[in-house]
């Protein structure tokens, strides 16, 4: 069964704009599987089968005249050659959407697109499920925490249940999980992590003992929602410094975290400068560090940080599926404080907390004035993300918004 994905809109566009279209993003999340029902008429191939990857890193030339564009070539990563004849093919045809390429591996990919396409291609990021696709809402807006935003959200937005939204935290985004209820959770993400580290991590990070690796991923897993610190988590897994630095730049190039920058300015004293580190999939993190059921996940020690992922990687989602670039930050100062998100845009700070509670107050909304002082920006409207069930004013323009509005 296929789920639609919104981010198809966007990749329609870019078609009509760029020779080719680059598709990256972790694995299974679905890039092939949009593509293929994107463009059902035109040739597929894949390099993960070892015949078609030979002839496309030996034979480029005799590769393109017998599988002439348009073409779908999915793992192109895997034939770094293919990416400067594609270049000359575009350069002779001047066509559009002549070539759709997918890869799990963003940062080899996007080094070659980067050297070879530049221009001529056009680059999105495909991620898990969100809660949009996952309950089949056709809402393809980015989130903003204005009222006209949320005004118009609120004529589509489906109510969710506390032990729902739990419940869909828990399964994650990988749509495969999605499609078929019954597939077995733990089954699944075990088969996920090995089939990852044997076929991605083993060839970038010359792991010595790839459960060194797993472990490096379950403490990054643990430390989701929470300031990123590199020497601890070197410690933790008793490897280098620097060793931990390439093995998370692997984990984030393969779609997996997301590295929140920190914002700071002059007017606010004392701003931490140290980034803050989410796991994309929620599922996989829960995996990692065995909360087995939605129910020991709501309730346990990690609940808010999972939360706090969860609704991260949402918004990110709502701007990736759109085309759009995030401009994201969080805050905190050297007394504790802080600002779990600021998106940035069109020169406005729109500041939002995450609670998993389901009356915020305005207490909840104090650090909000860390940014009042702020130049040459405007702040705008803001708000509590949390469980609550209806959309409320909580102060001037801070409001209460529930997880089905973003």
């Amino acid at each position: 069964m296929y789920i639609k994905r919104h981010i198809e809109d966007a990749v329609l566009k870019r078609a009509k704009m760029k020779g080719a279209v680059v598709v990256t993003g972790a694995r299974q999340v679905g890039k092939t599987t949009l593509i293929k029902n994107l463009k059902k008429n035109i040739t597929h191939l894949t390099l993960d089968d070892l015949r078609v990857r030979r002839a496309a890193i030996d034979e480029q030339a005799a590769f393109f005249d017998l599988n002439p564009p348009p073409i779908f070539i999915d793992e192109v990563q895997y034939a770094p050659a293919l990416f400067h004849y594609i270049k000359i093919l575009l350069d002779k045809s001047r066509n559009k959407g002549d070539f759709f390429l997918t890869g799990s591996q963003s940062f080899e990919l996007m080094e070659n697109v980067t050297e070879s396409l530049a221009g001529r291609a056009g680059i999105l990021e495909l991620l898990g499920l969100s809660l949009r696709e996952i309950r089949s809402e056709v809402y393809n807006t980015p989130f903003l925490p204005t009222t006209e935003y949320l005004v118009n959200r609120k004529k589509t937005a489906l109510s969710l249940s506390i032990k729902e939204a739990w419940r869909i935290i828990h399964r994650g985004s990988m749509p495969e999980l999605i499609a078929e209820p019954t597939f077995d959770w733990q089954d699944f993400y075990a088969d996920y992590v090995k089939t990852y580290i044997e076929r991605d991590v083993r060839k970038l990070a010359q792991v010595g003992d790839e459960a060194d690796f797993l472990k490096f991923m379950t403490v990054v897993a643990a430390m989701t929602g929470q300031m990123l610190n590199l020497a601890s988590l070197a410690r933790t897994v008793r490897i280098s410094e620097p060793t931990a630095k390439r093995w998370l730049s692997i984990l984030r190039g393969s779609g997996l975290v997301y590295i929140l920058k920190p914002y700071y300015n002059n007017a606010i004293k004392r701003a931490v400068k140290t980034p803050k580190i989410h796991f994309l999939d929620i599922g996989l993190a829960a995996y990692l560090t065995r909360w087995l059921t939605p129910e020991t996940l709501s309730t346990g020690a990690m609940s808010g940080y999972f939360f706090e992922s969860f609704i991260f990687a949402e918004i990110l989602r709502s701007y990736t599926n759109a085309g759009k670039e995030a401009d994201f930050y969080f805050l905190r100062d050297g007394n504790q404080r802080e600002i779990d998100l600021l998106i940035h845009e069109n020169n406005t700070l729109y500041p939002l907390e995450i609670k998993t509670h389901t009356e915020p107050t305005q207490d909840d909304i104090k650090h909000f004035s860390m940014i009042e002082n702020v130049k040459n920006l405007k702040i705008g409207a803001g708000g509590v993300i949390c469980l609550a069930n209806e959309l409320l004013p909580i102060k001037d323009k801070y409001k209460i918004i529930p997880v089905s509005f973003i």
